[in-house]
């Protein structure tokens, strides 16, 4: 099959090549997924994960890409509550082999059905970004309607996922990113905006949550916003510093089935938009993640016409 390889970690996006590739097959519990869009998140070449197995043995050149929509087209033994044919979208395995290639095999619970008006392209833009907006708000900020969140990044791929689902739990959003993301992070449901580089950040006063995907100085003095029971959520790695009287929770996404239902229900009435930046095929694939300029949203692969 053919897939994207990537071999020099110290490369980056630059060292990733077009190959063949043994075609996966369903171990116990798993399900082989005939790709049709996969998506990929270019920080994900400095994740350990990517160049290990579960024993930490070496597996490069490995496959990178967590992000999937396609059809099942085999069943591992004892796999239940999925069908060959059935349309899926999910997160693979962080150790195993990835999604930018024509099939991959992934552990049954870490997908979910996708209903078909959904495009494809659309389900592989929703796993990580809509995951990790609803566990950062819902099981780790435990958002109560009424409260004010901070969000950084407010018009990016998981922050304007954190803003739209936010807004519909009834909390007061405050934006951040650059003055061109203004409009769009109030268009996803924002009611404030911080431009980063020319306002002060500490103007905002006092909030209940930061969600915070920039870390660095930008996380460190969002712990002093936070009032007295609040929390910092960050998966930008462990905090530098914590609130005063708070909690600060960094965490990794995981799959859930469940919850991707609920994400992939709310594009579905239009209560819930994606951020889609380019579209290109897996024959492009390399050129799409090395773009001589800004992409502004997520890169999707089309494995499949």
């Amino acid at each position: 099959m053919k897939a994207i390889v990537v071999a020099d970690q110290a490369a980056g996006t630059a060292g990733m090549r077009l190959a063949e590739r043994p075609k996966p097959e369903a171990a116990g519990n798993d399900v082989l997924v005939e790709v049709h869009a996969s998506g990929f998140t270019p920080g994900e070449l400095t994740w350990p994960s990517n160049w290990t197995d579960r024993l930490g043995r070496d597996r490069t050149p490995s496959i990178p890409g967590h992000e999937l929509a396609g059809v099942v087209s085999a069943l591992g033994y004892g796999t239940t509550g999925l069908s060959v044919g059935q349309r899926v979208f999910g997160l693979t395995d962080w150790t195993r082999g990835g999604t930018l290639a024509e099939y991959a095999a992934v552990e049954a619970r870490n997908l979910a059905p996708l209903p078909g008006d959904v495009a494809f392209t659309v389900g592989a833009s929703l796993p990580i970004s809509g995951l990790t907006a609803w566990q950062g708000l819902f099981e780790h900020g435990r958002l109560q309607p009424g409260q004010s969140v901070l969000v950084h990044g407010a018009a990016g791929g998981v922050g304007s996922m954190v803003t739209q689902l936010a807004r519909e739990a009834g909390a007061h959003i405050i934006g951040t990113g650059r003055a061109a993301d203004r409009q769009t992070a109030l268009d996803f449901g924002a009611a404030e905006f911080v431009d980063l580089d020319n306002d002060t950040l500490e103007d905002v006063g006092a909030v209940d949550l930061v969600f915070d995907v920039i870390g660095g100085d930008i996380g460190k003095r969002s712990t002093s916003l936070i009032r007295a029971g609040g929390t910092l959520v960050t998966i930008a790695g462990p905090p530098e510093a914590r609130p005063v009287d708070g909690l600060a929770i960094d965490f990794v996404v995981e799959s859930d089935r469940v919850q991707l239902r609920e994400v992939v229900q709310r594009v579905r009435d239009g209560r819930l938009r994606t951020v889609i930046g380019n579209v290109a095929t897996l024959d492009e694939a390399v050129a799409a993640f090395n773009p001589t300029g800004r992409v502004r949203g997520k890169t999707i692969i089309r494995v499949r016409p």
